[in-house]
C-alpha cells in the first residue's frame, strides 16, 4: 500500500519566514523523482526552485500561485511505494506511477539528504505495530467483526482500530466529555521536538525552558516564538506574589483604528520590498549612523578609464574604478570594514572585504555581494559587476550572492541625481554613495575651469569609529577618484 507523506516549505536559510508561490512546476498526479524540483518560490532575496526531497506519485497541492506560505507550511503530498506483491491492491492503495517513482529513488531507503539549508529526508521510521484490544467478538482476527470500518452489530462502537464496550476501559458515552488524563510525560517524550527557527530554541534555552513540554500552535504541532514566549509569561505569572485583594474592573480591549486613509491603493510589505522594508527599519533603529560628504574633480580618472579601454582587451566599466578605490581606503581604515555584536558589546573587524552593490529591479532593490572584491583586479571586478547585475534582472540570484556584504558602494547617479544620504545596509558599518558626474565649474591650477565634478557620501556607524577616520576614508577616496595615480602606491 503506498505511504503518503507531507512535504512542507523548508527553511531556505538566512532567516526567512515565508515564501510566495510563483510557480508550480508539477501537476497532481504527476510521477516526481527524489530532488526534482516542484515549486518556484519568491522570498525576501531570490527565486528558489524548491525540490521534492521524496519521490512518488503527488496526490494534492497546498497554495496557489501568487500566494504567500510560512516555513513549515504544506507545500504537496506524495504517495510513495507500490501496493504489496502477492495479492489486489485495497480502494485507494497504490497510485499509479508509485512504484516508478519509488525504483527511481524515493524517500523509502536512506532519504535524500539535505537538499536545502535545514531540511532533508533521512532513513525512514521503522513501522510501528497497532495493538488491538482484545474482546469477546474475535477482536484483532483479520476480517473479523473487529476491523477497522466494520462495527460489530449490537451496542459497542468502533473507533478506529480499537472497539470499546459499555464499561470498558476507553469507553465514552456520547455527548459526555471525559477529563483529560494527567500529563505524566512530555509531550515530545520520543523523536525530535517540532521546531524549525533556531531563534525559538535559542530563547527556550536562555530562559531554562523545556521545548518537550509544548504544544506548538503551529502547523501539525510546529512550536512557535509566540508558544515560547506565552509558556514564559505563564511562569512568571506562577513566580509573581499574589496582588491584594482589589477589585480591578478590566478595561475594554483598545479596538485598532489605523492611521492611513481608507481610501487608497494598498500594497502589502512582503517579498523583497517587505525584507528591504525591514532592513531599513532596523539600520535606523539600532545604527547611530552619520554622514560627511565631499565634492571631488573626477576629470583624470575618467581620463583613465579612457586609457585604459583604448589599450584594447575588455572594457573596463566606472563602477570598477570606483570599487578598487573603496577596496584601497579600506585597507587603509579597516575600522569601516567592520560589524557591531550588539550582544558580546564588541566590535568586530573584518579580515575580507565582500563588497555589496545596489542593484534597481523590477522586484525592486537588491544588493549582490562581489566575494572578496579586495582580492581582484578592475577587470575582474567588471566581469563579476556585470554578471551579477544580469542574475538581479532576471531574477536569478541566490540567498548566498545577497547575503554576506561587508561593505556597500551605492551608486545613485545613474537616476541623475547629485547628492544623498545612504542607510546603511545593516549589519554593515558603512556605505559610500556616487552622485552623477557632470560638467561644472572648478577651479583648477588656480584658475576657474570646467571639469567633471562628483559628490562623494559617506554614512558610517558612529560606533565603530569617529568623524576623524571617516574623513580620512572619503579624503582618501576623493584623492583617487582627483589623481589615480594615488592608488599605484596600494597596487
Amino acid at each position: 500500500m503506498a505511504q503518503v507523506l507531507e512535504f512542507k516549505l523548508p527553511d531556505l536559510g538566512e532567516g526567512l519566514t515565508e515564501a510566495e508561490i510563483v510557480r508550480w512546476l508539477v501537476q497532481v498526479g504527476d510521477v516526481v523523482a527524489v530532488d526534482q524540483p516542484v515549486v518556484e518560490v519568491e522570498t525576501a532575496k531570490a527565486m528558489v526552485e524548491v525540490p521534492c526531497p521524496y519521490g512518488g506519485v503527488v496526490t494534492a497541492r497546498f497554495g496557489e500561485e501568487g500566494e504567500e506560505l510560512p516555513v513549515g507550511a504544506p507545500l504537496l503530498t506524495v504517495a510513495v511505494g507500490a501496493p504489496a506483491s502477492g495479492g489486489d491492491a485495497p480502494a485507494g492503495g497504490g497510485l499509479p506511477g508509485a512504484e516508478e517513482a519509488s525504483r527511481a529513488g524515493s524517500g523509502t531507503t536512506e532519504g535524500s539528504g539535505n537538499v536545502l539549508v535545514g531540511y532533508g529526508t533521512g532513513a525512514p521510521p521503522a513501522r510501528r505495530r497497532r495493538v488491538r484490544a482484545a474482546g469477546p467478538l474475535g477482536a484483532g482476527t483479520p476480517g473479523g467483526p473487529s476491523a477497522p470500518g466494520h462495527p460489530a452489530p449490537g451496542s459497542g462502537r468502533t473507533h478506529g482500530a480499537v472497539r470499546t464496550e459499555p464499561g470498558a476501559v476507553g469507553f465514552r458515552e456520547p455527548g459526555v466529555v471525559q477529563p483529560a488524563p494527567a500529563r505524566t510525560a512530555p509531550l515530545h517524550a520520543e523523536g525530535p521536538v517540532p521546531v524549525i527557527s533556531p531563534l525559538v530554541r535559542r530563547l527556550a534555552r536562555d530562559n531554562g525552558l523545556d521545548l518537550r513540554e509544548l504544544h506548538g500552535s503551529g502547523p501539525d504541532g510546529l512550536i512557535l516564538r509566540a508558544d515560547v514566549e506565552q509558556a514564559l509569561r505563564a511562569a512568571t505569572a506562577r513566580q509573581a506574589p499574589p496582588a491584594a485583594d482589589t477589585p480591578v474592573r478590566p478595561s475594554p480591549a483598545p479596538s485598532r483604528v489605523s492611521s492611513a486613509p481608507a481610501d487608497g491603493v494598498r500594497t502589502p510589505l512582503k517579498g523583497v520590498r517587505g525584507a528591504v522594508a525591514d532592513k531599513l527599519s532596523r539600520s535606523r533603529r539600532e545604527i547611530p549612523d552619520a554622514t560627511c560628504w565631499v565634492d571631488a574633480d573626477a576629470t583624470e580618472l575618467m581620463r583613465a578609464r579612457a586609457a585604459m579601454n583604448a589599450a584594447g582587451g575588455p572594457k573596463i566599466s566606472l563602477l570598477a574604478l570606483l570599487a578598487r578605490i573603496c577596496t584601497a581606503a579600506l585597507a587603509r581604515f579597516p575600522e569601516l570594514n567592520s560589524t557591531v555584536d550588539t550582544e558580546a558589546r564588541e566590535i568586530v573587524r573584518l579580515d575580507h572585504v565582500h563588497l555589496g552593490f545596489a542593484a534597481q529591479t523590477e522586484r525592486g532593490l537588491v544588493v549582490p555581494v562581489v566575494r572578496d572584491a579586495h582580492a581582484r583586479d578592475a577587470e575582474s571586478l567588471t566581469a563579476e559587476f556585470a554578471r551579477l547585475t544580469e542574475a538581479a534582472r532576471t531574477g536569478t540570484l541566490t540567498p548566498g550572492e545577497l547575503t554576506g556584504g561587508t561593505f556597500t558602494l551605492n551608486n545613485y547617479g545613474v537616476f541623475g541625481v547629485d547628492g544623498s544620504t545612504p542607510i546603511i545596509n545593516h549589519p554593515e558599518a558603512a556605505m559610500l554613495g556616487v552622485g552623477r558626474i557632470v560638467p561644472k565649474p572648478w577651479v583648477h591650477e588656480g584658475e576657474l575651469a570646467v571639469r567633471q565634478v562628483v559628490q562623494l557620501s559617506l554614512t558610517f556607524d558612529h560606533r565603530v569609529c569617529d568623524g576623524g577616520t571617516a574623513g580620512g576614508f572619503l579624503r582618501y577616496v576623493a584623492d583617487c577618484v582627483e589623481q589615480p595615480a594615488v592608488l599605484l602606491r596600494t597596487l
